[in-house]
């Protein structure tokens, strides 16, 4: 069977590739194990080259994922599984609507048609947000039940795209399930437009010796969870059975949820001796706005239930960076 991740060659693409291609199989359309014989990362940029587990083993196209006519050429087998994780990011959709809606909204409805056009029922993992929540008067803690009200750009394409995705999957057009992630740690790397970027930046600036700047306080309250789980959870996301998950497709993840107080304590417990740079608070309001809309912690039994999990606690996360990216 074939592989598609769309947004590949980022850094969850990328680590989500790996992890396929580690497992050698997946249930394909026909809802049994197939071995995966085509592997395809789908961007807007590619990068100069892939990691080495990478190299040799999948086909990375450059693309616009708004082109119908470049989805349809992309998405070109019945055996075939779609992991869509491309999209504007939360910050960068504030500042450019006209981009958010073409690529989350445009996007997206091209990868569902492009599944629709097939002669078998492929499965889709579509990655969402915890911004699909945020209306004011929301109670800090939301789940599976929890109305979408979002306050974002960002939040409304992605809760348009949970909504698409269990129609699609309700009229059997393909075999949908919405992954509602909670804020993504540690990315490596430099920061991007996300406004949740400062949560990865806190343990990783540090560690680098560099300074970190916060743009909300410390007593910011995040749900987590680590790139590791991610993944993982990401692929028994998609190996879950379509009756396991029910009508809504979309399932929120497990997360840790931690203050930023808590996380710089967790990284020097983990620094093992670095001499870690300096971290001070700098209010930026635009992005205090959107942070304040997020909730401060989920619930997550929908997810346990399919055998998704988390990681025990924010330091294991932490010292997870430090193995895969700082060497030691």
């Amino acid at each position: 069977m074939k592989v598609v991740i769309t947004g590949g060659t980022g850094f969850i693409g990328r680590m989500l590739a790996a992890r396929i291609l580690a497992r050698g199989k997946l249930t394909g359309p026909s809802g049994t194990q197939a071995q995966i014989d085509e592997l395809v990362l789908f961007d807007a940029v590619l990068p100069p080259s892939l990691p080495a587990p990478l190299t040799g083993h999948v086909k990375a196209l450059s693309g616009d994922v708004a082109d119908p006519s470049a989805i349809e050429g992309l998405i070109d087998r019945d055996d075939i599984s779609v992991f869509h994780l491309a999209s504007v990011v939360s910050a960068g959709a504030e500042q450019d609507f006209d981009l958010a809606m073409r690529v989350n909204l445009d996007g997206g409805r091209n990868i569902l048609e492009a599944c629709r056009k097939r002669k078998s029922t492929p499965r889709l993992v579509f990655t969402s947000s915890i911004a699909v929540f945020g209306a004011p008067g929301m109670g800090p803690r939301v789940d599976d039940l929890t109305k979408e009200t979002p306050q974002t750009t960002y939040g409304i394409t992605k809760a348009i795209g949970e909504l698409l995705v269990n129609d699609y999957t309700r009229k059997g057009f393909l075999d949908g399930r919405s992954a509602r992630l909670p804020t993504v740690i540690v990315r490596p790397g430099k920061p991007n437009k996300a406004a949740s970027s400062f949560v990865s930046g806190v343990i990783r600036e540090p560690l680098n010796g560099e300074p970190c700047h916060l743009p909300v306080g410390l007593d910011t309250i995040m749900p987590v969870l680590g790139y590791r789980s991610i993944v993982e959870n990401l692929i028994r996301l998609h190996e879950a059975a379509g009756e396991a998950i029910g009508a809504d497709r979309a399932v929120s993840f497990p997360s840790l949820d931690v203050s930023l107080s808590e996380m710089i304590a967790a990284l020097g417990r983990a620094a093992a001796g670095r001499k870690l740079g300096p971290i001070e608070v700098r209010p930026e309001p635009a992005i205090a706005r959107i942070v304040a809309g997020w909730p401060t912690g989920t619930g997550w039994a929908k997810a346990a239930a399919l055998g998704l999990t988390a990681e025990p606690d924010i330091d294991t996360i932490i010292r997870a960076y430090i193995e895969d990216f700082l060497g030691n």
